[in-house]
Protein backbone atom coordinates (compact mmCIF):
# COMPACT_ATOMS: atom_id res chain seq x y z
CA UNK A 1 0.00 0.00 0.00
CA UNK A 2 2.75 2.45 0.74
CA UNK A 3 4.82 1.86 -2.47
CA UNK A 4 1.02 2.19 -4.30
CA UNK A 5 0.56 5.50 -2.58
CA UNK A 6 4.38 6.72 -3.29
CA UNK A 7 4.11 5.95 -7.13
CA UNK A 8 0.49 7.40 -7.12
CA UNK A 9 1.57 10.60 -5.43
CA UNK A 10 4.36 11.10 -6.95
CA UNK A 11 2.69 10.40 -10.45
CA UNK A 12 0.28 13.25 -9.33
CA UNK A 13 3.04 15.78 -8.65
CA UNK A 14 4.76 14.61 -11.56
CA UNK A 15 1.22 15.23 -13.65
CA UNK A 16 0.83 18.26 -11.96
CA UNK A 17 3.77 19.68 -13.52
CA UNK A 18 4.34 18.51 -17.00
CA UNK A 19 0.53 17.58 -18.11
CA UNK A 20 -0.01 15.19 -20.91
CA UNK A 21 3.36 14.26 -21.32
CA UNK A 22 3.98 12.92 -18.11
CA UNK A 23 0.57 10.88 -17.57
CA UNK A 24 1.34 9.19 -21.03
CA UNK A 25 4.93 8.64 -19.21
CA UNK A 26 2.87 7.32 -15.55
CA UNK A 27 0.83 4.82 -17.57
CA UNK A 28 3.21 3.32 -19.66
CA UNK A 29 5.66 2.64 -16.69
CA UNK A 30 2.71 1.71 -13.98
CA UNK A 31 2.97 -1.99 -15.17
CA UNK A 32 6.83 -2.34 -13.77
CA UNK A 33 6.69 0.17 -11.49
CA UNK A 34 3.79 -2.17 -9.38
CA UNK A 35 6.01 -5.30 -10.55
CA UNK A 36 7.02 -7.83 -7.77
CA UNK A 37 10.86 -7.12 -6.58
CA UNK A 38 13.10 -9.43 -7.83
CA UNK A 39 15.68 -9.86 -5.61
CA UNK A 40 19.72 -10.59 -6.09
CA UNK A 41 21.24 -13.30 -7.91
CA UNK A 42 21.35 -17.06 -6.31
CA UNK A 43 22.55 -20.32 -7.80
CA UNK A 44 20.01 -23.09 -7.98
CA UNK A 45 20.71 -26.89 -7.43
CA UNK A 46 19.09 -29.60 -10.04
CA UNK A 47 17.65 -32.45 -8.34
CA UNK A 48 19.96 -35.36 -9.01
CA UNK A 49 19.06 -38.74 -10.53
CA UNK A 50 21.18 -41.97 -9.94
CA UNK A 51 25.14 -41.74 -9.25
CA UNK A 52 25.22 -44.95 -11.96
CA UNK A 53 23.60 -45.95 -15.28
CA UNK A 54 21.38 -48.98 -14.73
CA UNK A 55 22.98 -52.08 -15.69
CA UNK A 56 23.10 -53.67 -17.86
CA UNK A 57 23.67 -50.53 -20.19
CA UNK A 58 21.70 -50.20 -23.29
CA UNK A 59 19.53 -48.06 -25.01
CA UNK A 60 16.83 -47.55 -23.11
CA UNK A 61 14.07 -44.73 -23.98
CA UNK A 62 15.95 -41.80 -25.17
CA UNK A 63 16.15 -38.67 -23.57
CA UNK A 64 14.11 -35.49 -25.39
CA UNK A 65 15.04 -31.84 -25.51
CA UNK A 66 13.00 -29.97 -26.85
CA UNK A 67 14.40 -26.47 -28.15
CA UNK A 68 12.05 -23.95 -28.90
CA UNK A 69 13.56 -19.87 -30.48
CA UNK A 70 11.14 -17.40 -29.64
CA UNK A 71 10.29 -15.21 -33.12
CA UNK A 72 12.92 -16.71 -34.96
CA UNK A 73 12.39 -15.09 -38.84
CA UNK A 74 13.05 -18.37 -41.43
CA UNK A 75 15.79 -16.54 -42.64
CA UNK A 76 17.66 -15.76 -39.28
CA UNK A 77 19.56 -18.92 -39.84
CA UNK A 78 21.93 -20.42 -42.62
CA UNK A 79 20.94 -23.39 -42.85
CA UNK A 80 18.86 -22.79 -46.03
CA UNK A 81 21.61 -21.18 -47.94
CA UNK A 82 20.20 -17.31 -46.06
CA UNK A 83 20.92 -15.72 -42.54
CA UNK A 84 20.61 -12.41 -41.22
CA UNK A 85 22.24 -9.86 -43.70
CA UNK A 86 22.60 -11.91 -46.45
CA UNK A 87 24.50 -14.25 -44.81
CA UNK A 88 26.68 -12.21 -42.58
CA UNK A 89 25.82 -14.23 -39.89
CA UNK A 90 26.28 -18.22 -39.61
CA UNK A 91 24.29 -20.69 -36.98
CA UNK A 92 26.62 -23.46 -37.42
CA UNK A 93 25.10 -25.06 -34.24
CA UNK A 94 21.36 -25.14 -35.51
CA UNK A 95 22.52 -25.47 -38.61
CA UNK A 96 23.87 -29.02 -37.40
CA UNK A 97 21.18 -30.52 -35.67
CA UNK A 98 18.52 -30.47 -39.45
CA UNK A 99 22.17 -31.74 -41.08
CA UNK A 100 22.57 -34.39 -38.64
CA UNK A 101 18.90 -35.08 -38.71
CA UNK A 102 15.35 -35.02 -40.04
CA UNK A 103 14.07 -31.91 -41.52
CA UNK A 104 10.67 -31.32 -43.35
CA UNK A 105 9.62 -29.96 -46.52
CA UNK A 106 6.96 -27.77 -44.68
CA UNK A 107 7.16 -27.40 -40.85
CA UNK A 108 4.81 -24.96 -39.56
CA UNK A 109 3.67 -23.34 -36.01
CA UNK A 110 0.83 -24.15 -34.42
CA UNK A 111 0.09 -20.69 -34.44
CA UNK A 112 1.86 -16.99 -35.58
CA UNK A 113 2.21 -15.88 -31.84
CA UNK A 114 3.73 -16.86 -29.00
CA UNK A 115 1.47 -18.45 -26.99
CA UNK A 116 -1.29 -20.34 -28.64
CA UNK A 117 1.50 -21.97 -30.79
CA UNK A 118 2.86 -23.06 -27.48
CA UNK A 119 -0.62 -24.47 -26.17
CA UNK A 120 -0.40 -26.88 -29.80
CA UNK A 121 2.99 -27.89 -28.70
CA UNK A 122 2.65 -28.41 -24.87
CA UNK A 123 -1.21 -30.48 -25.68
CA UNK A 124 -0.50 -32.07 -28.82
CA UNK A 125 -4.24 -30.42 -29.99
CA UNK A 126 -5.34 -27.41 -31.76
CA UNK A 127 -5.24 -24.52 -28.70
CA UNK A 128 -8.51 -23.63 -30.07
CA UNK A 129 -10.22 -26.82 -28.85
CA UNK A 130 -9.57 -25.73 -25.36
CA UNK A 131 -10.44 -22.09 -25.88
CA UNK A 132 -6.91 -20.41 -25.74
CA UNK A 133 -7.29 -18.83 -29.25
CA UNK A 134 -5.58 -15.08 -28.10
CA UNK A 135 -1.99 -14.33 -26.76
CA UNK A 136 -2.90 -13.57 -22.89
CA UNK A 137 -1.57 -9.92 -22.76
CA UNK A 138 -2.73 -7.21 -19.64
CA UNK A 139 -4.79 -4.91 -20.73
CA UNK A 140 -2.67 -1.96 -19.58
CA UNK A 141 -0.70 -3.13 -22.64
CA UNK A 142 -3.72 -3.42 -24.98
CA UNK A 143 -4.67 -0.06 -23.86
CA UNK A 144 -1.17 0.86 -24.19
CA UNK A 145 -0.15 -0.27 -27.17
CA UNK A 146 -3.30 0.93 -28.93
CA UNK A 147 -2.95 4.53 -27.58
CA UNK A 148 0.50 5.14 -28.64
CA UNK A 149 0.79 6.36 -32.46
CA UNK A 150 2.32 4.86 -35.34
CA UNK A 151 3.21 4.76 -38.69
CA UNK A 152 0.54 2.55 -39.43
CA UNK A 153 -2.14 3.18 -42.22
CA UNK A 154 -4.58 1.26 -40.23
CA UNK A 155 -5.24 1.90 -36.30
CA UNK A 156 -5.04 -0.74 -33.89
CA UNK A 157 -8.64 -1.24 -33.46
CA UNK A 158 -9.00 -0.96 -29.16
CA UNK A 159 -12.27 -3.21 -27.83
CA UNK A 160 -13.62 -1.61 -24.64
CA UNK A 161 -15.75 -3.77 -24.12
CA UNK A 162 -13.43 -6.88 -23.77
CA UNK A 163 -11.01 -4.76 -21.57
CA UNK A 164 -14.01 -4.01 -19.04
CA UNK A 165 -14.69 -7.98 -19.14
CA UNK A 166 -11.38 -9.17 -19.19
CA UNK A 167 -10.19 -11.69 -16.72
CA UNK A 168 -6.80 -11.53 -14.68
CA UNK A 169 -3.89 -12.12 -16.64
CA UNK A 170 -2.88 -15.01 -14.98
CA UNK A 171 -5.87 -16.62 -15.31
CA UNK A 172 -5.58 -16.68 -19.15
CA UNK A 173 -3.25 -19.89 -19.69
CA UNK A 174 -3.71 -23.91 -20.57
CA UNK A 175 -6.27 -25.09 -18.25
CA UNK A 176 -5.12 -28.08 -15.10
CA UNK A 177 -7.47 -30.71 -17.36
CA UNK A 178 -5.55 -30.60 -20.20
CA UNK A 179 -2.39 -33.30 -20.30
CA UNK A 180 0.70 -31.71 -21.18
CA UNK A 181 4.17 -33.56 -23.11
CA UNK A 182 5.90 -33.35 -19.52
CA UNK A 183 2.94 -35.26 -17.68
CA UNK A 184 2.63 -38.08 -20.38
CA UNK A 185 6.34 -38.31 -20.65
CA UNK A 186 6.63 -38.61 -16.78
CA UNK A 187 4.08 -41.41 -16.63
CA UNK A 188 7.21 -43.48 -18.50
CA UNK A 189 9.35 -42.56 -15.97
CA UNK A 190 10.84 -39.22 -17.25
CA UNK A 191 12.38 -36.51 -15.04
CA UNK A 192 10.72 -33.27 -16.76
CA UNK A 193 12.47 -29.92 -16.56
CA UNK A 194 11.46 -26.32 -17.96
CA UNK A 195 13.51 -23.98 -18.65
CA UNK A 196 13.13 -20.53 -20.07
CA UNK A 197 9.83 -19.00 -21.32
CA UNK A 198 6.12 -20.46 -20.28
CA UNK A 199 3.67 -18.13 -21.66
CA UNK A 200 0.76 -20.58 -20.86
CA UNK A 201 -0.61 -19.46 -17.64
CA UNK A 202 0.59 -18.07 -14.31
CA UNK A 203 -2.61 -19.16 -11.72
CA UNK A 204 -2.44 -22.47 -9.88
CA UNK A 205 -2.77 -25.43 -11.67
CA UNK A 206 -1.20 -23.64 -15.02
CA UNK A 207 2.29 -22.96 -13.76
CA UNK A 208 4.87 -25.32 -16.03
CA UNK A 209 5.53 -27.25 -12.26
CA UNK A 210 1.64 -27.87 -11.70
CA UNK A 211 1.35 -29.01 -15.36
CA UNK A 212 3.78 -31.88 -15.20
CA UNK A 213 7.42 -30.53 -15.02
CA UNK A 214 9.10 -31.63 -11.74
CA UNK A 215 11.22 -28.89 -11.87
CA UNK A 216 11.19 -25.40 -13.76
CA UNK A 217 13.70 -22.29 -14.09
CA UNK A 218 12.19 -19.24 -15.93
CA UNK A 219 10.02 -17.16 -16.30
CA UNK A 220 5.81 -17.12 -16.41
CA UNK A 221 5.05 -14.03 -18.47
CA UNK A 222 5.89 -13.47 -21.87
CA UNK A 223 9.23 -12.38 -22.09
CA UNK A 224 12.31 -10.95 -19.70
CA UNK A 225 15.44 -9.07 -20.57
CA UNK A 226 18.59 -10.05 -21.38
CA UNK A 227 20.07 -7.72 -18.81
CA UNK A 228 19.66 -4.64 -17.27
CA UNK A 229 19.53 -1.81 -20.13
CA UNK A 230 22.58 0.01 -18.35
CA UNK A 231 24.77 -2.93 -17.78
CA UNK A 232 28.56 -2.62 -19.18
CA UNK A 233 28.17 -5.64 -21.23
CA UNK A 234 25.09 -5.05 -23.04
CA UNK A 235 24.20 -3.30 -26.58
CA UNK A 236 20.80 -1.67 -26.83
CA UNK A 237 18.95 -0.82 -29.92
CA UNK A 238 15.37 -0.22 -29.39
CA UNK A 239 12.40 0.83 -32.13
CA UNK A 240 10.69 4.34 -31.48
CA UNK A 241 8.10 3.55 -34.03
CA UNK A 242 6.69 0.58 -31.86
CA UNK A 243 4.65 0.75 -29.15
CA UNK A 244 4.92 -2.81 -28.08
CA UNK A 245 8.61 -2.16 -27.94
CA UNK A 246 8.20 0.95 -25.60
CA UNK A 247 5.90 -1.17 -23.18
CA UNK A 248 8.91 -3.82 -23.16
CA UNK A 249 11.85 -1.53 -21.93
CA UNK A 250 9.37 0.38 -19.87
CA UNK A 251 8.22 -2.45 -17.80
CA UNK A 252 9.77 -5.73 -18.49
CA UNK A 253 12.52 -7.35 -15.96
CA UNK A 254 15.50 -8.97 -16.01
CA UNK A 255 14.84 -12.25 -13.85
CA UNK A 256 13.79 -15.68 -13.49
CA UNK A 257 12.40 -17.89 -10.76
CA UNK A 258 12.72 -21.79 -9.90
CA UNK A 259 9.75 -23.84 -9.13
CA UNK A 260 7.61 -20.83 -8.28
CA UNK A 261 9.95 -18.94 -5.68
CA UNK A 262 11.28 -15.42 -5.21
CA UNK A 263 12.31 -14.15 -8.59
CA UNK A 264 15.97 -13.38 -8.55
CA UNK A 265 18.40 -11.83 -10.86
CA UNK A 266 20.34 -14.65 -13.18
CA UNK A 267 23.74 -13.94 -13.58
CA UNK A 268 24.42 -13.55 -17.10
CA UNK A 269 23.07 -12.89 -20.73
CA UNK A 270 19.61 -14.50 -20.31
CA UNK A 271 20.44 -16.59 -22.97
CA UNK A 272 23.62 -17.97 -21.92
CA UNK A 273 21.97 -18.47 -18.39
CA UNK A 274 19.37 -20.50 -19.62
CA UNK A 275 21.99 -22.46 -21.23
CA UNK A 276 24.50 -22.89 -18.65
CA UNK A 277 21.53 -23.93 -16.53
CA UNK A 278 20.61 -26.46 -19.32
CA UNK A 279 23.82 -28.21 -19.18
CA UNK A 280 23.75 -28.22 -15.43
CA UNK A 281 20.31 -29.99 -16.06
CA UNK A 282 22.09 -32.45 -18.07
CA UNK A 283 24.61 -33.27 -16.12
CA UNK A 284 22.25 -34.35 -12.46
CA UNK A 285 20.51 -36.45 -15.04
CA UNK A 286 22.91 -38.06 -17.38
CA UNK A 287 21.72 -41.55 -15.59
CA UNK A 288 18.03 -41.33 -16.02
CA UNK A 289 15.99 -40.29 -18.95
CA UNK A 290 14.92 -36.77 -19.06
CA UNK A 291 12.69 -34.47 -21.12
CA UNK A 292 14.15 -30.70 -21.05
CA UNK A 293 11.74 -28.21 -22.50
CA UNK A 294 14.45 -25.30 -23.19
CA UNK A 295 12.60 -22.37 -24.37
CA UNK A 296 14.68 -19.48 -24.84
CA UNK A 297 12.96 -15.98 -25.30
CA UNK A 298 15.86 -15.21 -28.30
CA UNK A 299 15.82 -13.32 -30.87
CA UNK A 300 12.44 -11.79 -29.57
CA UNK A 301 12.34 -8.02 -28.25
CA UNK A 302 13.47 -6.38 -26.56
CA UNK A 303 17.09 -5.84 -29.03
CA UNK A 304 19.86 -6.60 -26.27
CA UNK A 305 22.94 -8.58 -27.51
CA UNK A 306 26.28 -8.93 -25.63
CA UNK A 307 29.22 -6.25 -26.32
CA UNK A 308 31.23 -9.28 -27.03
CA UNK A 309 28.98 -10.69 -30.04
CA UNK A 310 28.28 -7.35 -31.54
CA UNK A 311 31.75 -6.73 -31.96
CA UNK A 312 32.37 -10.07 -33.94
CA UNK A 313 29.97 -8.85 -36.12
CA UNK A 314 31.84 -5.96 -37.08
CA UNK A 315 30.86 -6.29 -40.91
CA UNK A 316 27.41 -6.00 -39.89
CA UNK A 317 26.72 -1.71 -40.54
CA UNK A 318 23.28 -1.34 -39.63
CA UNK A 319 23.13 -0.81 -36.05
CA UNK A 320 19.86 -3.02 -35.44
CA UNK A 321 20.43 -5.58 -37.43
CA UNK A 322 23.85 -5.98 -36.03
CA UNK A 323 22.23 -6.38 -32.44
CA UNK A 324 19.35 -9.13 -34.06
CA UNK A 325 22.33 -11.08 -35.42
CA UNK A 326 24.48 -11.05 -32.29
CA UNK A 327 21.41 -12.44 -30.21
CA UNK A 328 20.80 -15.38 -32.40
CA UNK A 329 24.53 -15.83 -32.62
CA UNK A 330 24.33 -16.18 -29.08
CA UNK A 331 21.66 -18.29 -29.70
CA UNK A 332 23.31 -20.83 -31.78
CA UNK A 333 26.12 -21.04 -29.14
CA UNK A 334 23.75 -22.27 -26.67
CA UNK A 335 22.59 -25.23 -28.91
CA UNK A 336 26.35 -26.18 -29.50
CA UNK A 337 27.06 -25.93 -25.75
CA UNK A 338 24.11 -28.06 -25.16
CA UNK A 339 24.76 -30.77 -28.13
CA UNK A 340 28.28 -30.70 -26.44
CA UNK A 341 27.14 -31.45 -23.23
CA UNK A 342 25.38 -34.26 -24.27
CA UNK A 343 28.20 -35.62 -26.64
CA UNK A 344 30.98 -35.43 -23.79
CA UNK A 345 28.53 -37.35 -20.79
CA UNK A 346 27.80 -40.35 -23.25
CA UNK A 347 23.99 -38.82 -24.31
CA UNK A 348 24.34 -37.82 -27.93
CA UNK A 349 23.33 -40.87 -29.83
CA UNK A 350 20.30 -41.37 -27.81
CA UNK A 351 18.87 -38.04 -27.20
CA UNK A 352 15.88 -37.08 -29.36
CA UNK A 353 16.50 -33.69 -29.84
CA UNK A 354 13.49 -31.47 -31.46
CA UNK A 355 14.25 -27.57 -32.67
CA UNK A 356 12.15 -25.22 -33.91
CA UNK A 357 10.79 -21.50 -33.20
CA UNK A 358 7.34 -20.48 -31.77
CA UNK A 359 6.57 -18.80 -35.04
CA UNK A 360 8.10 -16.56 -37.95
CA UNK A 361 9.73 -12.95 -37.32
CA UNK A 362 8.14 -10.04 -36.16
CA UNK A 363 7.51 -6.88 -38.34
CA UNK A 364 7.71 -4.48 -35.46
CA UNK A 365 11.42 -5.12 -35.26
CA UNK A 366 11.74 -3.22 -37.86
CA UNK A 367 13.89 -5.35 -40.53
CA UNK A 368 12.66 -6.91 -43.90
CA UNK A 369 14.20 -9.77 -45.00
CA UNK A 370 13.86 -11.89 -41.65
CA UNK A 371 11.41 -14.33 -43.16
CA UNK A 372 12.24 -14.39 -47.01
CA UNK A 373 11.70 -16.29 -49.21
CA UNK A 374 8.28 -15.92 -47.58
CA UNK A 375 5.73 -12.85 -47.46
CA UNK A 376 4.05 -12.06 -44.22
CA UNK A 377 5.34 -11.94 -40.64
CA UNK A 378 4.51 -13.35 -37.02
CA UNK A 379 0.94 -12.33 -36.10
CA UNK A 380 -0.19 -13.00 -39.99
CA UNK A 381 -1.24 -16.24 -41.74
CA UNK A 382 1.29 -15.81 -44.45
CA UNK A 383 4.16 -18.14 -44.05
CA UNK A 384 6.29 -15.80 -42.69
CA UNK A 385 4.49 -16.08 -39.69
CA UNK A 386 4.12 -19.95 -39.46
CA UNK A 387 6.57 -21.54 -41.84
CA UNK A 388 9.50 -22.65 -39.26
CA UNK A 389 12.30 -24.54 -38.80
CA UNK A 390 11.38 -27.87 -38.09
CA UNK A 391 14.47 -30.33 -37.01
CA UNK A 392 14.94 -34.08 -35.29
CA UNK A 393 17.82 -35.40 -34.52
CA UNK A 394 18.43 -39.02 -32.96
CA UNK A 395 21.22 -40.63 -34.01
CA UNK A 396 20.72 -43.81 -32.77
CA UNK A 397 17.26 -44.08 -34.61
CA UNK A 398 17.65 -40.93 -37.61
CA UNK A 399 19.86 -41.16 -40.43
CA UNK A 400 21.83 -37.64 -40.88
CA UNK A 401 20.14 -35.71 -44.15
CA UNK A 402 16.56 -37.22 -43.52
CA UNK A 403 14.35 -35.18 -45.97
CA UNK A 404 10.57 -35.59 -45.18
CA UNK A 405 7.62 -34.08 -47.67
CA UNK A 406 4.54 -33.19 -46.35
CA UNK A 407 3.35 -30.80 -43.95
CA UNK A 408 4.05 -31.26 -40.15
CA UNK A 409 2.83 -28.98 -37.59
CA UNK A 410 3.79 -28.05 -33.78
CA UNK A 411 1.30 -30.17 -32.24
CA UNK A 412 2.76 -33.36 -34.12
CA UNK A 413 5.72 -33.05 -31.40
CA UNK A 414 3.28 -34.34 -28.47
CA UNK A 415 3.02 -37.95 -30.06
CA UNK A 416 6.44 -38.04 -31.71
CA UNK A 417 8.40 -37.41 -28.03
CA UNK A 418 5.34 -39.95 -26.80
CA UNK A 419 6.15 -42.07 -30.02
CA UNK A 420 9.70 -42.39 -29.05
CA UNK A 421 9.40 -42.62 -25.24
CA UNK A 422 6.88 -45.72 -26.23
CA UNK A 423 4.54 -44.15 -24.12
CA UNK A 424 0.95 -44.91 -26.00
CA UNK A 425 -1.12 -41.55 -25.69
CA UNK A 426 -4.06 -42.48 -23.80
CA UNK A 427 -7.66 -42.03 -26.18
CA UNK A 428 -10.05 -39.99 -23.73
CA UNK A 429 -9.68 -36.40 -26.18
CA UNK A 430 -9.02 -35.65 -29.81
CA UNK A 431 -5.30 -35.58 -30.27
CA UNK A 432 -4.38 -33.62 -33.90
CA UNK A 433 -0.97 -34.46 -33.85
CA UNK A 434 0.53 -37.63 -35.43
CA UNK A 435 3.96 -39.47 -34.01
CA UNK A 436 6.61 -38.59 -36.72
CA UNK A 437 8.93 -41.01 -35.11
CA UNK A 438 8.33 -43.73 -37.85
CA UNK A 439 8.43 -41.75 -40.78
CA UNK A 440 11.60 -40.11 -39.98
CA UNK A 441 13.39 -43.66 -39.37
CA UNK A 442 11.92 -44.60 -42.47
CA UNK A 443 13.81 -42.63 -45.41
CA UNK A 444 11.46 -41.57 -48.53
CA UNK A 445 8.91 -41.80 -46.32
CA UNK A 446 6.58 -38.74 -46.06
CA UNK A 447 4.05 -37.38 -43.54
CA UNK A 448 0.23 -38.35 -44.56
CA UNK A 449 -1.70 -35.34 -46.30
CA UNK A 450 -4.23 -34.08 -43.97
CA UNK A 451 -5.39 -30.34 -43.89
CA UNK A 452 -4.04 -27.76 -41.41
CA UNK A 453 -5.99 -25.25 -39.47
CA UNK A 454 -5.12 -21.56 -37.89
CA UNK A 455 -7.44 -19.24 -36.50
CA UNK A 456 -7.23 -15.85 -34.66
CA UNK A 457 -10.79 -14.43 -34.16
CA UNK A 458 -12.07 -13.55 -37.37
CA UNK A 459 -9.08 -14.08 -39.33
CA UNK A 460 -8.96 -17.99 -40.52
CA UNK A 461 -6.66 -20.70 -42.50
CA UNK A 462 -6.69 -24.02 -44.19
CA UNK A 463 -4.04 -25.47 -45.53
CA UNK A 464 -5.17 -29.04 -47.50
CA UNK A 465 -1.93 -30.89 -49.92
CA UNK A 466 -1.11 -27.70 -52.02
CA UNK A 467 -4.41 -25.10 -51.75
CA UNK A 468 -4.14 -22.93 -49.16
CA UNK A 469 -7.39 -20.45 -48.35
CA UNK A 470 -6.35 -17.33 -46.17
CA UNK A 471 -9.99 -15.82 -44.96
CA UNK A 472 -8.74 -12.17 -43.76
CA UNK A 473 -10.75 -10.12 -41.34
CA UNK A 474 -10.33 -6.55 -42.17
CA UNK A 475 -10.87 -6.31 -44.65
CA UNK A 476 -12.60 -9.39 -45.43
CA UNK A 477 -11.59 -11.31 -48.21
CA UNK A 478 -10.60 -15.06 -48.96
CA UNK A 479 -6.81 -15.26 -50.95
CA UNK A 480 -6.16 -18.68 -52.48
CA UNK A 481 -2.80 -20.20 -53.25
CA UNK A 482 -1.60 -23.00 -54.74
CA UNK A 483 1.39 -23.68 -52.69
CA UNK A 484 2.94 -26.06 -55.11
CA UNK A 485 3.58 -23.62 -58.15
CA UNK A 486 3.49 -20.46 -55.62
CA UNK A 487 4.96 -21.27 -52.69
CA UNK A 488 5.75 -17.43 -51.74
CA UNK A 489 1.91 -16.56 -51.83
CA UNK A 490 2.37 -14.01 -54.75
CA UNK A 491 -0.86 -15.20 -56.90
CA UNK A 492 -4.50 -15.09 -55.28
CA UNK A 493 -6.08 -17.80 -57.23
CA UNK A 494 -9.81 -16.45 -55.65
CA UNK A 495 -11.17 -15.78 -58.73
CA UNK A 496 -10.22 -18.31 -61.42
CA UNK A 497 -11.10 -21.21 -58.65
CA UNK A 498 -13.94 -20.29 -57.05
CA UNK A 499 -15.08 -24.25 -56.29
CA UNK A 500 -11.78 -24.52 -54.37
CA UNK A 501 -12.65 -21.48 -52.45
CA UNK A 502 -15.94 -23.01 -51.23
CA UNK A 503 -14.83 -26.37 -50.69
CA UNK A 504 -11.66 -25.10 -48.47
CA UNK A 505 -14.34 -22.62 -46.71
CA UNK A 506 -16.43 -25.49 -46.02
CA UNK A 507 -13.81 -27.82 -44.31
CA UNK A 508 -12.96 -24.50 -41.97
CA UNK A 509 -16.51 -24.21 -41.32
CA UNK A 510 -16.04 -27.98 -40.13
CA UNK A 511 -12.86 -27.27 -37.77
CA UNK A 512 -14.44 -24.74 -36.50
CA UNK A 513 -17.62 -26.46 -35.37
CA UNK A 514 -15.27 -28.94 -33.19
CA UNK A 515 -13.63 -25.62 -32.01
CA UNK A 516 -14.61 -23.69 -28.04
CA UNK A 517 -15.45 -20.69 -27.94
CA UNK A 518 -12.35 -18.55 -26.78
CA UNK A 519 -11.61 -18.34 -23.00
CA UNK A 520 -10.80 -14.63 -22.86
CA UNK A 521 -11.72 -11.86 -25.06
CA UNK A 522 -9.34 -10.31 -27.73
CA UNK A 523 -9.01 -6.67 -26.72
CA UNK A 524 -7.41 -5.39 -29.90
CA UNK A 525 -7.09 -6.11 -33.62
CA UNK A 526 -3.96 -5.24 -35.13
CA UNK A 527 -2.91 -4.19 -38.71
CA UNK A 528 0.02 -6.15 -40.29
CA UNK A 529 1.39 -4.71 -43.36
CA UNK A 530 2.20 -8.06 -45.34
CA UNK A 531 4.99 -7.06 -47.17
CA UNK A 532 7.53 -4.35 -45.24
CA UNK A 533 8.32 -4.07 -41.63
CA UNK A 534 7.07 -1.59 -39.04
CA UNK A 535 8.80 1.58 -39.04
CA UNK A 536 8.58 2.12 -43.05
CA UNK A 537 6.76 3.86 -45.68
CA UNK A 538 2.99 2.49 -46.55
CA UNK A 539 2.20 2.04 -50.08
CA UNK A 540 -0.42 2.66 -52.17
CA UNK A 541 -2.60 -0.78 -52.05
CA UNK A 542 -0.84 -3.23 -49.81
CA UNK A 543 -2.01 -6.11 -48.56
CA UNK A 544 -3.00 -5.93 -44.85
CA UNK A 545 -4.00 -8.54 -42.29
CA UNK A 546 -6.15 -7.77 -39.21
CA UNK A 547 -4.49 -9.67 -36.17
CA UNK A 548 -6.77 -10.64 -33.02
CA UNK A 549 -5.23 -10.88 -30.06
Amino acid sequence: MKRWLKITLGGAAVLAITGIAAKDYVLLHLPGWLAPRVHPFREIAWQPGPARAPQPADWGPPNIVLIVADDLGFNDISFNGGGVANGLLKTPNIDALGAEGATFANGYAGNATCAPSRAALMTGRYPTRFGFEFTPTDTRFAQTVSGFSTDWQYKTILDQHAVDADPPSDSKGVPASERTIAELLRTGGYHTMHLGKWHLGGSPGMRPEDQGFDESLGFIIGGQMFLPENDANVVNAKQDFDPIDKYIWANLPFSVQYNGGERFHPDRYMTDYLTHQAVRAIDANRNRPFFLYLAYNAPHTPLQALKSDYDALAAITDHRTRTYAAMIRALDRGVGQVMAALKARGLDENTLVIFTSDNGGAHYIGLPDINQPYRGWKASFFEGGIKVPFFLRWPAKIAPATRVAGTVSHFDIFATAAGAAGIAVPGDRPIDGIDLSPIVVAQGASVPQRPLFWRSGAYRVVRDGDAKLQMLDIPRQSLLYDMNEDPTEQRDLSAVRPDEVRRLAALIAQHDAAQAKPAWPSLIRSPIAIDRPLGTKPRAGETYAYWSN
